[in-house]
């Protein structure tokens, strides 16, 4: 095997260099450090793998956005089915008040 050798010592000029991340990120988005199972970060890993390009990180966000548009139209469903219900119960003679609804509360 071939032995490397170190390069020359250079001068390198950092008067003008800056700290900070060398790739800005996207507007909208917070680098953040989270805990995962491993076994979820080998499942995204493995789906960009069998795809052969993409990230990770972008399927893990998109299921995450999944999650809460389903979640919030499932509440509106809901909402909906209720008010119908309500609204049937009314028109009825001698009907119960009915009862109100609650304020769906959608976790984030």
């Amino acid at each position: 095997m071939k032995k490397v050798a170190a390069e020359t010592y250079r001068d390198i000029d950092f008067t003008r260099a800056r700290r900070g991340a060398v790739a800005k990120a996207e507007p909208g988005k917070t680098k953040i450090s989270i805990r995962l199972d491993n076994r979820v970060l080998a499942y995204f890993r493995s789906v960009v793998e069998d795809a052969g390009e993409g990230n990770y990180q972008t399927l893990i966000n998109d299921a995450l956005v999944a999650y809460i548009q389903q979640k919030s139209m499932l509440e509106a469903v809901r909402q909906v089915v209720r008010e119908e219900v309500a609204g049937s119960r009314a028109a009825r003679p001698g009907a119960r008040k009915p009862r109100q609804a609650r304020t769906p509360r959608i976790p984030l």
